[in-house]
């Protein structure tokens, strides 16, 4: 009788031990997360799936944190910032083709992702997005509101309409 209670005892212990790992390790997987460099050190858990389905895509590597851009502008550098936002399809639609443009340019294209960082909205006036904006000596100079013109539409832009903004300010730009 005595062996059944010491068995029923380290059956419950052996039980609640593997419980206790298990809950630890969920806690431990959850509460530390990995963190994502672009987004300033943010768990990647903690951000919207639209924006960790980007985290590996090369059009989505020049994110530019709220912190950042507040610098950029108090030092009245001269820049372009795409605002866009992770889950927006016209934006999904526009970047592919704007990055290539930003970097045979020879431009740094700052990315703002506002499904990440609301404030933007308001701070920046952005009303729709993607919207790309020149800043001169940290001042809003220009912007272009929408994405390309989808096929069979008359709203958007051309790529080639891209193409001519960044080649009006590229010379302009603060290294």
């Amino acid at each position: 009788m005595n062996r059944k209670k010491k068995n029923k005892y380290t059956a419950l212990y052996a039980f609640g031990g593997v419980f206790i790992v298990l809950v630890a390790a969920l806690f431990f997987l959850n509460g530390q997360g990995e963190a994502s460099e672009l987004y300033g050190g943010k768990k990647v858990s903690s951000l919207n799936p639209a924006t960790q389905e980007l985290l590996n895509d090369p059009n989505y590597q020049q994110i530019i944190l709220p912190d950042q851009l507040k610098s950029k502008v108090d030092n009245k550098e001269n820049f372009f910032v795409y605002f866009f936002a992770s889950d927006c399809p016209h934006c999904r639609a526009t970047t592919p083709e704007l990055m290539p443009l930003a970097d045979d340019a020879g431009i740094t294209m700052h990315q703002y992702n506002l499904r990440e960082y609301q404030e933007g909205w308001r701070e920046y006036n952005i009303e729709f997005t993607p919207t790309l904006v020149y800043y001169e000596n940290g001042v809003e100079k220009e912007r272009m509101i929408g994405g390309l013109k989808p096929e069979g539409s008359s709203e958007g832009y051309s790529v080639d309409d891209f193409k001519q903004f960044l080649d009006k300010y590229k010379g302009s730009v603060t290294p």
